[in-house]
Parts: C-alpha cells; structure tokens; sequence
C-alpha cells in the first residue's frame, strides 16, 4: 500500500486534491456486510485516495476491529487504509505491542490521537507508563518511521478542551508536527471561514508547510448533526440551524440539503486552496457519491 504523504505530494504536483473518507467500526456482522459488500463496491467509482477508520473513545474496546477493517479494505478492494489510534488509556507497551500488530497486517498510516477518557470516567488518569497528549504517540510512532507515515487532527474552532482558546490549541497542533506529524485532518465545520481562519494561522504565522484537510460532515438529519457538534464542540452557524429546523423529521429531504450544502462548500474549499477533502462517511456512500459527481471528482 501507499503512504499517505507520498499520495499528498503526488496530487499536488498533478494539481489534483486528495480525497478522503472516514468509516467506523461496524458493531455487528450485518454492519461489516454492508460496508463491505455494497459501500465500499459503490465508492470504487469515487476512486477515493485513501480511507480512514475511526477508534473507540477511551479505547473502546475497537482495537482488533479497526486493525481488522483497514487490513480487509486494503486486502478486498485494493485502497489505501489507515488506522485511527487514540493514547489516552494506552501504556507504551501495549501501544507497542498494538504497533507491532499494525505493521504486521501490513498497515503503514496511522492518525494519531489522544482520544476521549473512557466513557463514564471523567476523573479518568493515564495508566503508570501511559500517555497524555497525542504528541507523546507521535514521538514513538516518528521512532519507527520505517514503517508507518503519520498523520493528526485539527481543530478549526478549537478543540473544546483547550480553556485558553484556539490559537493556543493550534500552537499545540503545530506541536505534533515538530515532533513528527506529517499532514493535518481536521474536525468536521459548517463556516468555512474557521477553516481558513485556522490555515492562515497555521502557515502564515508559525510557518506550517505540511498539508491541512479539511473534514467535512454531508449532513443527513438534523437530530444527528446536533448530537455529532454537541459531542464535538462544532458550531452549527445559527442560517443552517433555521434551515435544518424548517426540514424538521423529514430525513430524505434532510440529506438532500445535506449533499448540497457539502458540495457547495466542498467547491469553495477547494477554490480557497484546500489540499483536498475528507469526507465523513458514516459508512454509506450515497451522500459522499453525490458530493464528488457534483464536483466532477468522481
């Protein structure tokens, strides 16, 4: 498989955006077939650049799963997969130990995390020989750069942990690539001007040269997209509140707005000089289809 920087700056010398899509773990049998008997199968014609699949929070118990999904989606369909990997309920040596079983399955990109606490433990502490910040994954996985590329998240609003405000937080991301992050996937938005408020900063200011992907959410209910920027601290601008309100239930006309709002804002991400598109899957394919037909980008 190919390594995802190697995939950024062949896009770029082509002039090409790299496109993305993030999937998580099925939690049933029924789950993994659908995604690997049809989403995957109809996304073939998206020719996307690379996947993604997601990490429980806290550890979530996923760990085999993931390993076992971006091993399959490279094995079955022949696309380039990385893992999410979140530290904040890891020792060193079971990360060590989850590493080495990465590389043996033969995965070579890793988006480093610190993850959520376990669910139910706010006053949760990192074990004896633990990690706190997704830094301190990046220096081991930058130890063993031979066999894996790195990537991290970003937070154009913010990350909602970080009590002293976004330009803090984005000095901490530009952290994680001083210690070895070689590309930025960011938190899913609806302004995009948080977006490129962030990448302005983020090269203008500290000097950043490595690729910044936005993460964009096709939006398919409304009582979903509340619940996900409720959980990730993203702001719904208060026009496409009014218009998700004024859709209410109706799922089907809901995801209809959905595809058009993404690809509209897809198109002036793209215009404004994003890198590429990263696109939240939710494990189906109709809305992530649509958004790249209408961008001509599949």
């Amino acid at each position: 498989m190919r390594r995802i920087p190697d995939i950024y700056a062949e896009k770029r010398a082509a002039g090409r955006p790299v496109i993305s899509i993030e999937f998580f773990p099925p939690k049933t049998p029924r789950g993994d077939e659908s995604l690997f008997e049809r989403v995957l199968p109809r996304l073939a014609e998206a020719r996307p650049d690379f996947c993604s699949v997601t990490y429980g929070a806290g550890g979530g118990g996923t760990r085999e799963k993931t390993l076992r999904i971006v091993e399959r989606m490279q094995r079955e369909h022949g696309l380039t997969a990385m893992a999410h990997v979140t530290c904040v309920s890891f020792t060193r040596a079971r990360m060590d130990g989850f590493l080495d079983e990465a590389a043996g399955l033969g995965i070579e990109n890793i988006l480093a995390l610190r993850g959520d606490p376990p669910p139910g433990e706010p006053d949760f502490r990192r074990p004896a020989g633990g990690f706190d910040y997704a830094f301190q994954l990046i220096d081991v996985l930058k130890a063993r750069s031979d066999e894996f590329a790195i990537g991290c998240a970003g937070f154009p609003e913010g990350h909602p942990d970080c009590t002293e405000g976004k330009h803090v937080d984005w000095q901490r991301l530009r952290d994680k690539v001083d210690h070895g992050a070689e590309f930025i996937l960011t938190q899913l938005f609806f302004d995009n001007a948080d977006y490129f408020r962030m990448v302005d900063y983020l090269t203008g200011t500290l000097g950043l040269t490595v690729p910044i992907t936005p993460g964009v959410l096709p939006i398919l209910s409304t009582k979903q997209v509340k619940r996900f920027t409720a959980l990730c601290g993203a702001t719904l601008p208060p026009a496409l509140v009014a218009d998700l309100d004024r859709l209410g239930d109706d799922d089907e006309a809901v995801t209809r707005f959905g595809i058009d709002f993404a690809s509209r804002q897809c198109e002036a991400l793209l215009a404004g000089g994003a890198p590429g598109l990263h696109l939240y899957g939710l494990n189906r394919s109709r809305a992530a289809l649509a958004i790249l037909r209408n961008l001509k980008l599949a």
